[in-house]
């Protein structure tokens, strides 16, 4: 690892899966209309997640990873869920979609994740501040989840946006 961001990008996105989770969870149950929906659309996204995982485990060429395609992609998620404004009819299939998308790329990067040099350093980590996070978010009041959600969103897409960076800053210096 060249650059500490490679460090500590991974711990930033997990803890911040944890910590936006309970928001994400009350605006899944209040689109979901119904609890039986709700039940479906987290099954979806666990099946999803398995998939994810399964796909990076498929991979011959684990070195070559996208990783900066996979923050951005769960970073456009969140930001989907931000605009999404009006309940109609179309929404139940739509949050369906979101579901599968967002289940497979963080299934695919938890399978990334732990085959990482930091990841056990990572996990005693990201209990300490998800634990120190969630106190602190107890004192803040909170207009709606979306906004959350919506700032976790952008947050992933700038770690994916320096992530390419970084990968690119690295293909010169092996070139050099």
């Amino acid at each position: 690892m060249n650059f500490k961001s490679e460090r500590y990008l991974p711990l930033v996105v997990t803890v911040g899966q944890v910590v936006i989770f309970p928001y994400y969870i009350i605006w899944l149950k209040q689109v979901s209309l119904t609890f039986t929906l709700f039940a479906w659309f987290f099954a979806t996204f666990s099946f999803a997640a398995a998939w994810g995982y399964r796909i990076y485990q498929s991979r011959k060429k684990k070195d070559q990873s996208y990783i900066f395609a996979i923050y951005m992609g769960m970073g456009c998620v969140y930001i989907l869920i931000g605009f999404i404004k009006n309940f109609h009819e179309g929404l139940p299939y739509f949050v369906l979609l979101m579901q599968v998308v967002l289940g497979m790329l963080q299934g695919y990067f938890r399978a990334w994740h732990s085959e990482q040099e930091t990841y056990h350093l990572h996990a005693v980590h990201h209990y300490l501040i998800v634990g120190c996070m969630m106190i602190g978010f107890s004192f803040v009041k909170v207009i709606s989840p979306v906004v959350f959600i919506t700032i976790f969103g952008f947050l992933l897409c700038i770690c994916g946006l320096w992530e390419l960076y970084i990968k690119g800053k690295s293909s010169q210096l092996k070139k050099v």
